[in-house]
């Protein structure tokens, strides 16, 4: 029997959509609305492009958007400054400083400028501190952890003491959906394992899984005899394999081998239109959710 599959694009659209009624109930109620500023340097193709879509589902929502391009040539003085600006202003909520920067200045030491309460990618080692602790302290859940939890959550699999594998141990997504499925609370209460590409038999880890979730970043690293039969697999792997000829666009590849795993697992993410859609819905989530905070608590 084929998997069900777990669509990020439809997620998506849900997600935005209660965004949006979030932002017009703020305004009606006579309330501010949620403000996110995005520092962009240099030109680069790729992070223009992203920025650009950032900026355009936050004004879609009726955020209230900034766009700050700076050129190539900033001075790291010049950028902190920029990041100073934002966390005094009472009407920004979100900031966000699109990577990577260039040689001159301290990726690290521009991040951790950022106001922790602004700093809605989640990556200020107090919100890692924050996510660690848990429950209420965990103001925002970096953006593809986030997306990832949300997938199992909204396709109805059952995650309270579920054996959860994760394959990948970074910063970004392995080690952070680790302790957001480990902890308590909804979409969680689940018995979770870290493995990756240095891990002895991997394959036997995986099999044991009622929920696999792969972010190695190693095409097709996963096979369909390590899935459990029945089991939810999600796939953060977006690996670019190949271009297209007639279309020019970039062939991508998950970490499983999706056409086989499919056959196996009880419900799949696919890629594209898996957990790729998600991570920009869960930004904007973040700034809602600061934006309440700060109202909140003013």
């Amino acid at each position: 029997m084929t998997a069900e599959i777990i669509s990020g694009t439809e997620i998506r659209k849900e997600i935005l959509a209660e965004i949006k009624e979030d932002v017009a109930k703020m305004k009606a109620e006579g309330k501010r609305v949620p403000g996110l500023v995005t520092i962009l340097v240099g030109e680069s193709p790729a992070s223009i492009s992203y920025v650009t879509l950032k900026i355009k589902t936050a004004n879609e929502l009726g955020f209230k958007e900034i766009q700050e391009n700076q050129p190539e040539d900033i001075s790291e003085a010049d950028l902190l400054a920029l990041i100073d600006k934002y966390n005094n202003d009472p009407e920004i909520d979100g900031i966000l400083v699109q990577l990577p920067l260039p040689d001159q200045i301290d990726d690290k030491k521009v991040l951790n400028a950022i106001n922790p309460d602004k700093d809605v990618d989640a990556f200020h080692p107090v919100n890692v501190g924050r996510l660690m602790i848990g429950g209420d302290e965990a103001i925002f859940h970096p953006c593809t952890p986030a997306g990832i939890q949300e997938m199992i959550v909204r396709s109805n699999t059952e995650t309270s003491g579920a054996e959860v594998v994760v394959v990948g141990r970074s910063n970004i997504v392995g080690k952070p959906i680790a302790m957001m499925m480990a902890q308590k609370g909804i979409g969680a209460n689940s018995t979770v394992t870290i493995v990756h590409t240095r891990t002895k038999d991997l394959a036997a880890h995986c099999k044991r899984a009622d929920i696999l979730i792969v972010a190695a970043g190693v095409p097709g690293l996963v096979k369909p005899e390590w899935i459990k039969p029945g089991s939810t697999v999600i796939d953060v792997g977006v690996n670019r394999i190949g271009m297209n000829e007639k279309t020019g666009k970039a062939i991508l590849s998950g970490d499983v081998d999706y056409d086989a795993a499919k056959e196996i697992a009880g419900k799949i993410t696919p890629v594209p239109g898996g957990v790729g859609p998600m991570t920009i819905a869960m930004l904007m989530k973040n700034t809602l959710k600061s934006a309440q905070y700060a109202l909140k608590n003013s």
